[in-house]
C-alpha cells in the first residue's frame, strides 16, 4: 500500500492507494503525527509514502513517516516519468508537476492539457513525446471574487452559487456572472488556442471547482478529480525501484 501526502497552503490531503486503486482520501486543516498514526494503524500494510509540501512543516513529520515506511519527498530533483522541459524547475509548483504526470499517465503518447481549477487555474501541457513544456496560471473563481471586493469600494464579496444567470439583475449577481462566465470563456478560449496548435489535444479538468465548471463548459473534456493525488502516486511508483 502507498500513502500520498499533499500539504498545500489551504488544505492538507492524505490518500491511501493499493496498487492503482484509491482506497481513501481525506482532507485536513493541518497535518500532524496523531493523524498519521491513525492512518498507519488503519492501514498497517503501507510500505511507502510520497510527501509533497509547499509549506514549512516540522522535520519530525518526515522522521515519523520514515520510521514506518519508505519515504520520498518530492523536490525539483526527484526523478519523473515525464521529461521536464520547464525552464525554471525550482519555481514550478509541485501541484502543476504532479498534474502533468497524471495527465501523461492517463493519455500516454498524446498531447494533453491539464486544467486544474482551484485557488488558481493552472494550464499544464504535455506533448505526445512525454515532454512537459509548461502552460499558464490565472486567478481561480474565489480569488476573483475576493479581488473585486478587496480592490473596489462598494462591490460585495460574492460566493459561488449552484446556478447563476448570464444577465445579473443586481450587483451581486452581476459580479457572479462576470466571474463565472469569464472563467468559462477563459478555459474554452485557452483550450481552443491549444487545439489550433495540437488538433488531437486531450483536455483533463480537475481541481476543487471542476464539478461546477464541468457543467458549464462546451468543450470535450475528461474529468479527473484529484489529479494531483494521482500524479503523486505515479511519481512514487516510478521512484520506488530507485529508492529500494
Amino acid at each position: 500500500m502507498e500513502l500520498i501526502l499533499d500539504l498545500g497552503n489551504t488544505n492538507k490531503k492524505a490518500a491511501v492507494f493499493h496498487r492503482e486503486k484509491l482506497l481513501e482520501l481525506n482532507q485536513y486543516p493541518g497535518m500532524n503525527q496523531k493523524i498519521l498514526l491513525g492512518i498507519f494503524r488503519k492501514y498497517p500494510d503501507i510500505t511507502r509514502c510520497i510527501l509533497s509540501s509547499v509549506i514549512r512543516h516540522p522535520a519530525s513529520l518526515n522522521r515519523f513517516i520514515a520510521s514506518r515506511c519508505l519515504l520520498i519527498e518530492l523536490t525539483e530533483k526527484t526523478p519523473l516519468p515525464i521529461i521536464n522541459r520547464y525552464q525554471s524547475p525550482k519555481t514550478l509548483g509541485k501541484d502543476r508537476l504532479a498534474a502533468a504526470v497524471a495527465a501523461a499517465h492517463h493519455f500516454p503518447k498524446q498531447d494533453v492539457l491539464a486544467v486544474t481549477c482551484g485557488t488558481c487555474i493552472t494550464y499544464d501541457f504535455i506533448n505526445g513525446g512525454n515532454e512537459y513544456l509548461g502552460g499558464a496560471i490565472s486567478p481561480g473563481i474565489r480569488m476573483r471574487f475576493q479581488s473585486l471586493h478587496t480592490f473596489t469600494g462598494k462591490l460585495p464579496l460574492v460566493s459561488l452559487k449552484p446556478k447563476g444567470k448570464l444577465i445579473g439583475r443586481d450587483t451581486g449577481s452581476s459580479v457572479h456572472s462576470g466571474v463565472v462566465y469569464g472563467v468559462v470563456a477563459e478555459i474554452e478560449g485557452i483550450a481552443g488556442q491549444f487545439r489550433l496548435l495540437y488538433p488531437d489535444l486531450k483536455i483533463i479538468l480537475s481541481g476543487g471547482d471542476h464539478f461546477y465548471l464541468n457543467k458549464q463548459l462546451k468543450i470535450s473534456i475528461f474529468a479527473l478529480p484529484n489529479i494531483v493525488i494521482h500524479g503523486l502516486h505515479q511519481i512514487l511508483e516510478f521512484n520506488v525501484p530507485k529508492a529500494q
